[in-house]
């Protein structure tokens, strides 16, 4: 026979057991953020100790820019998911980064390419750089100041969606052949404006030159032979970025560059070196396979920053 004493204890026992299981609950609730920060604070670590290996930073630059010379880019799509997952920069520090070494890329491809496609070749086609500058440098004003506005999560996000539409570009949009202009006239430079508008805001959110987009519509809306469209696309570029970085430049974010000019310079050079390197190789590796490969790259890249935290 039970005491009253224990019949007392046995009743309270299911009492003392929600507690228990409730004081579980908040401890895990405690914790998980807790294990968070402590994941995330590992790869903060992992990524200042990957910025100041100077070899790493001028072997991805290199790497990159050889993917992208391949392919007559400067590789700033690939780029930027290494800044953020490798060298763990946030998302809005990342496109500044990019942004300021997309623009030492482009700025010594325009003497590169002086020897295949002349100044005065790309002087004469002025009319066309104008009607895609109309819009490509208004919606690179809208697309900076609309990343610094956005919460990281919700840009690691956008870019993941831009990088999947870009390698669907890629694969579809690269291979296009010069032919007669798309649309003629007015119909020609309303589309010019649109679609310059549209690459301008892409450009400043990834903090890329542009030219996986320019180059497609220089040669099927105005029917641009292919190695003039890559001139013309880099003289569009290098002032849709400017004005770009001049609206980042306002933000917070672009001290970045301040805390890492070290970084930036040596990866810069490699993605030159890269870019020069690619270009030579251009032809050597054929298009059905390297087109297909540098888009699945994009797609996983893609993934991963999407999933980043």
């Amino acid at each position: 026979m039970l005491s009253a004493h224990e019949l007392h204890i046995i009743h309270g026992l299911p009492s003392l057991l929600k507690a228990i299981i409730s004081l579980q609950d908040q401890l895990i609730f405690v914790a998980s953020p807790i294990r968070s920060l402590s994941i995330a604070a590992q790869r903060s670590a992992q990524g200042f100790v990957m910025r100041d290996n100077k070899g790493a930073a001028f072997g991805a630059g290199g790497i990159i820019g050889a993917l992208g010379g391949l392919i007559g880019l400067g590789g700033a799509e690939f780029r930027l998911p290494l800044l953020i997952g490798l060298f763990q920069f946030a998302a809005l520090e990342a496109v500044v980064l990019n942004k300021a070494m997309s623009l030492v890329v482009v700025a010594f491809s325009l003497p590169f390419r002086a020897g295949t496609i002349s100044f005065s070749q790309i002087a004469a086609n002025w009319p066309i750089i104008v009607n895609l500058l109309a819009g490509s440098l208004i919606g690179a004003w809208f697309g900076a100041g609309w990343a610094t506005r956005l919460r990281s999560e919700t840009l690691y996000k956008v870019i993941a969606i831009l990088l999947v539409a870009i390698a669907i570009v890629l694969v579809l949009g690269h291979n296009a052949r010069a032919d007669d202009p798309l649309l003629r006239g007015v119909a020609q430079i309303i589309a010019g404006v649109v679609a310059g508008f549209i690459i301008g805001v892409v450009a400043a959110l990834l903090g890329v030159a542009g030219g996986e987009l320019l180059i497609p519509t220089l040669v099927l809306l105005f029917g641009a032979d292919i190695k003039l469209a890559g001139s013309l696309s880099l003289a569009v570029s290098l002032p849709t970025m400017l004005i770009g970085f001049s609206r980042y430049s306002r933000d917070q974010s672009f001290s970045v560059l301040g805390r890492n000019k070290g970084f930036v310079l040596i990866m810069a050079i490699g993605s030159v070196f890269g870019a020069f390197i690619g270009g030579y190789l251009l032809g050597i590796v054929p298009n059905e396979f390297l087109l297909p490969a540098l888009a699945a790259i994009l797609l996983i890249s893609a993934y991963k920053v999407w999933q980043h935290k």
